[in-house]
Formats: C-alpha cells, structure tokens, sequence
C-alpha cells in the first residue's frame, strides 16, 4: 500500500521535497492502517477483507494503473523505450474505444481547445489504458466467482468482518437489501465514468490545470476515473452474490424443514 501510494512521487522527476514529505506520510498512514485492519479480529474501514480474492485484484489493478501511467507521463520529460512502448499501447487501445459519447472522448473533450497535440495524445493513451486495466480487473473477478465459487471457497462468509457498513438486522429482508444495494452499485459503476468528466468539465478547469502543471495529480485523476467505477461494479456484483448465496441457503433450510432431503 505504501509503494502504491508513493509510485507516482518515485517514477516522476522534479518532485519537491514538501511534496515527498507529504506523499510519503499519507503512503505511511495508509500502511499502518492496512497492517491493523487484516490484524483485528473486529471490522473496521476495508470490506471483503475475509473473501479473497476482491481486495487482491482491485490492489492489483490499482497499483498496474498507477505504475504505467507514471511511466506514460515520466516519458513526456524523459524519453525512453519502456515509456514510449506503454503510451503506444494506450493510444492504440484509445482509437479502438474512441468513439462519439464514450468515456475515453469525453475524458478528452476535458482538456482545453487550445491544448497541444502531444498533450491530448497523452490523455487519450492514459484514458484508453486505465480504462482497460478496468475492464480486465473486471472479468478476472467475474471469472473467479465462477471457478472458484466465491465467496464460499473457504467454508464460511462472515457478514459483520466482509461488509462492516452493512447491517443485516436493520429492514425487513437481507436478501432484498442486499439486491437493492446492488443494483445501486452497479447503476452507478456503469454511470460514472460518463459523469465524472462533466462533472469536473462543468465545475473546473481542473482537469486542464492539472494535465498541465501537476502530473501526479493528473496521474490520480486519470486512476480515479477509472477505478472508482470498476470498483463500484465489483462490489454490485459482489454482493448480489451474498444475496444469491442467502436466498439458496433458505430454500435449503425450507427443504430441510418439511422433512425432504436434496436429490
């Protein structure tokens, strides 16, 4: 968690002292926090914490994002092969999801009019590859709940450590709660790589301001735009998973109950 953290201040040149300061107390702060959670035996902040492997692959993808767009970035000052490899493979992947209405566009249309070339091509190649990064943190999660049976491929799911902000006593049905707190997820998994962008367009020039003078904050940007929904989306189809598990659970039991066994 620190090295994700501090990437971005590593990779990049020109880093000020304050600001490497600063980016390694929060990197230390998030460590602590990190070591204490998977440490207690009580809930606190980070859900799923028990069910491996969510927070192993949306880490993964996170710390991926953050790595290659540094570089993409740390090769507009300092050219080199590795650099110029990953921005070729983000622009070829932002032509092929370029389109009218797209994410990656209106990523692009936040940049100013007057913006030069070689910057709106490096937009476009870090739009285009944290936007597959994404993508493929989703079906590597997808995929795993069908091989492994997540998240029951441990024996047990434990509703008070894996959701802590959930209360499964509060309402009138688990399973409905859990359904509604999904599709809510995943609506806005699906939305808010379309709301974001005119959401700071509309408020700001940030995003110009920071393509232009602050690249670890237009490093961040970029990745938050990214994985927020990904995120999102994962944690829908998570817990329309517990739901699909609890509703089994109680046909069985109800099975059970009138005195039938299982064929």
């Amino acid at each position: 968690m620190a090295l994700l953290i501090a990437t971005p201040a590593l990779l990049l040149p020109g880093v000020s002292p304050d600001t490497a300061q600063m980016v390694m107390l929060v990197a230390l702060c998030a460590a602590i926090l990190t070591v204490f959670e998977y440490n207690s035996t009580y809930p606190c902040l980070y859900e799923f914490r028990d069910a491996p492997p969510f927070n192993r692959i949306r880490f993964v993808s996170l710390f991926v994002t953050v790595f290659l767009l540094s570089l993409i970035v740390k090769g507009q000052t300092q050219p080199a092969l590795l650099p110029e490899f990953v921005e070729s493979i983000g622009l070829l992947i932002s032509r092929a999801v370029d389109f009218p209405y797209s994410p990656v566009r209106l990523v692009v249309l936040m940049l100013p009019e007057n913006a030069p070339v070689h910057q709106l091509d490096m937009i476009r190649a870090l739009a285009g590859l944290s936007y597959l990064i994404s993508l493929v943190s989703l079906a590597v999660f997808v995929i795993a709940i069908r091989l492994t049976g997540w998240p029951m491929q441990n024996g047990s799911f434990n509703v008070w450590t894996n959701l802590p902000t959930f209360d499964p006593t509060a309402g009138r049905d688990v399973v409905g709660r859990l359904r509604r707190d999904s599709y809510v997820n995943i609506g806005l998994g699906i939305a808010l790589p379309f709301l974001m962008p005119m959401v700071v367009s509309s408020a700001s020039n940030l995003f110009g301001a920071a393509a232009g003078g602050s690249p670890q904050t237009l490093i961040w940007t970029v990745t938050a735009w990214a994985f927020f929904p990904v995120s999102l989306l994962m944690r829908g189809i998570a817990m329309g998973r517990i739901a699909q598990m609890i509703e089994e659970k109680r046909k069985y039991s109800t099975i059970s109950d009138a005195g039938f066994l299982p064929a």
